[in-house]
């Protein structure tokens, strides 16, 4: 089922976390904030939403870390429901696509709880002193790519961040796969 999350909550700040990393690593969020702005992405390995645009999320990330941008994924869904998202399956995507960006564990959901993340993918761009400033889509593809010409949302808008510390006032929520919650 799609989810839609809620708009950006200007000024919001960053929640912390230390989690496990596909590469070995124990991973903060000091750890990986960039002098520039930080982007903290909720993703997943089965998301049709985050497959079909995983090859831009990498493209974008590698740019926006050029510019001063620090980023991560995390992966939090019930992997007792959702095996193919288990840890060692996030280690082989990571792996087979070469993530530039490390790829954490939230295993108790605790952190995708603080953030209010949404679905797969939602995105959290903060300025460099951890306030966010967007959280919108990638682009206007939906369950599959759009075209190669769309306006790249995330991109231009980490890049305005980047250079200027405030994201843009209008922004288009992401869609994607609901976040798979473990039963209470």
């Amino acid at each position: 089922m799609a989810v839609t999350p809620p708009v950006c909550d200007f000024g919001w700040k960053a929640p912390d976390f230390t989690l496990p990393a596909t590469d070995g690593r124990t991973v903060s969020l000091a750890d990986i904030s960039g002098p520039k702005g930080t982007l903290v992405m909720f993703i997943c390995n089965h998301c049709p939403y985050v497959l079909a645009v995983l090859d831009r999320i990498i493209r974008d990330a590698a740019e926006l870390q050029e510019l001063g941008v620090g980023v991560v994924a995390i992966s939090s869904n019930d992997v007792a429901a959702y095996p193919q998202d288990s840890f060692e399956n996030m280690a082989l995507l990571a792996s087979d696509r070469e993530l530039p960006f490390p790829y954490l564990y939230d295993a108790d959901q605790s952190i995708a709880r603080g953030y209010d993340a949404a679905c797969t993918p939602d995105f959290f761009g903060f300025n460099s002193d951890l306030e966010l400033q967007y959280r919108g889509r990638l682009d206007g593809s939906t369950r599959a790519a759009g075209a190669d010409e769309l306006r790249r949302d995330l991109f231009e808008a980490m890049k305005l961040v980047a250079a200027t510390g405030i994201g843009p006032a209008e922004q288009i929520a992401s869609m994607g796969c609901s976040i798979k919650w473990k039963d209470a």
